[in-house]
């Protein structure tokens, strides 16, 4: 009798779950010569990813004394990395988060302990020697940066956020902040676009998940996360949902589904596992699958998210005892389509020093280009630039198809804005007036770039010095010269 329910049961599953082109999606881990290994991966407890990938290059924040460092590691140089392999090292204090630029694949921005975003350009076959002057350095937070965000339909967006609590829109195309987003009343822990980047959604230590208009910083829908602390939030495509991960009052792990119009309530809440590590969720927009990773473990575990309830049908899990501290994400258009690839995680082994590509990979027979995995998916083109943006239009990203010659290079270029040192003005308020430092870190902070500043005035003195002996001497030869007798 049990057997027969239990049956009938299965069966009314089955349909469902039998219609799910990935239900079968594993995960690939490279071999050990397609690892990058003998990184020193930084041992900071920022709740980052401490990497950033894309087509050409692989980014790592690295441990090291004296300031903030990362390596950029051309994606076919794999093995063992020299220990003193070239890297970006011009911040003053821990970098605490990368991103590359979406459309530009050589330039990457970087935030840091030392209150500065830099935007740097890698050359063309990776570095030959140490980086440390960037192609833009951004002062306007009074406090340590913890993100950075590329917009992502518009070239040279670029927000960034503080632990003075405030959002930062640069535009990169002049250099400076254009506005201020000022709505949150503690530390911003995730930021997260819709697929346009007409909305902008947070989740903040005040316990507050925040959509956000982002030009003008209205805050559309906030929602109180009492039960469900949350940690991390992403847009759901288009979709008008929102997932988050955090944590639930009996301190289990747990995600949320939301719908961006009404943060009321969530549409479902669901406990994941006991475990304490941070869940970083990833979606993936082409084959709507959900990626949960845990900090700390070595689990990923995936979705489906569907439209209708129950919303998110559990598809597997990729199992590992290698625990990851971050994980970067392979954009589409670099993924591997002969091998029917749909999402490419890097695995940061901490302990290891060591840098794990894991493919997730759709089982398929046939060899030839698989249309149903592959829609046309957002390309390395921009819609929009900064100047339409800022002005109120929103487009949808420009799409490619990853069927052939995909690999395009783009054809934009980043040109740095020249710029003379001054007051940064917006919403008017002067950013850099004097913030007096709270924390014995921004004291030092403070101290190196006062360092700074009186080395550079010591320079310019002595460059006069020199100078004004030069002309006493012209000076001295023109009256000592026989025709002035």
């Amino acid at each position: 009798m049990h057997t027969a329910g239990h049956r009938a049961l299965a069966m009314s599953w089955r349909p469902q779950y039998r219609s799910s082109k990935f239900r079968n999606v594993y995960g690939k881990v490279a071999s050990r010569e397609h690892c990058f290994d003998g990184i020193p991966i930084t041992k900071n407890v920022h709740d980052n990813h401490f990497c950033a990938v894309n087509a050409r290059f692989l980014a790592i924040v690295t441990e090291s004394a004296g300031g903030g460092s990362f390596l950029v590691i051309p994606l076919e140089q794999t093995g063992r990395i020299e220990p003193n392999y070239p890297k970006v090292c011009g911040h003053q204090g821990n970098v605490l988060d990368i991103k590359w630029n979406p459309f530009i694949e050589n330039i990457i921005a970087s935030c840091s302990e030392d209150t500065s975003v830099r935007i740097w350009e890698i050359p063309e076959g990776g570095l030959k020697r140490n980086m440390t002057e960037a192609v833009l350095e951004l002062y306007g937070h009074s406090r340590r940066v913890g993100l950075v965000e590329w917009h992502p339909t518009t070239n040279n967006i670029l927000f960034s956020a503080g632990y003075d609590y405030k959002v930062l829109i640069w535009n990169l195309d002049i250099g400076e902040p254009v506005k201020m987003i000022d709505c949150h009343t503690d530390v911003i822990l995730c930021m997260s676009f819709n697929t346009d980047g007409s909305l902008l959604a947070t989740s903040c230590k005040d316990k507050k998940l925040r959509v956000v208009e982002p030009r003008s910083g209205r805050v559309l829908q906030e929602a109180s996360c009492k039960n469900h602390r949350v940690n991390r939030v992403v847009f759901l495509g288009s979709t008008k949902r929102l997932l988050t991960t955090g944590v639930s009052r009996w301190n289990t792990r747990q995600i949320a589904l939301w719908d961006q119009e009404d943060l009321s309530m969530p549409l479902i809440e669901e406990e994941i596992d006991g475990l304490s590590g941070l869940l970083f969720p990833f979606y993936d927009a082409d084959t709507h699958m959900l990626y949960l990773a845990g900090k700390g473990d070595g689990n990923i575990r995936y979705y489906e998210i569907g439209s209708e309830k129950p919303y998110l049908s559990y598809l597997m899990e990729f199992r590992s005892p290698a625990p990851q501290k971050g994980l970067g994400v392979m954009p589409k258009h670099g993924l591997d389509v002969s091998a029917c690839e749909v999402f490419r995680f890097y695995k940061l082994v901490t302990l290891k020093g060591l840098i794990e590509p894991i493919s997730m990979i759709v089982p398929r027979r046939s060899e030839t280009y698989q249309e149903d995995i592959y829609p046309m998916t957002p390309g390395t083109e921009p819609a929009l630039t900064p100047d339409e943006w800022l002005s109120g239009v929103n487009r949808d990203p420009i799409l490619m198809s990853l069927k052939e010659g995909y690999k395009r290079t783009s054809k934009i270029v980043f040109k740095a804005p020249v710029r003379e040192k001054k007051s940064v003005v917006v919403n008017g308020i002067d950013l850099l007036e004097n913030v007096p430092p709270r924390t014995e870190n921004e004291l030092l902070r403070m101290f190196f770039r006062q360092q700074d500043e009186i080395r550079r005035l010591k320079d310019e003195l002595s460059q006069k010095d020199i100078r004004i002996r030069q002309l006493q001497l012209e000076l001295k030869n023109l009256r000592n010269s026989p025709k002035n007798n």
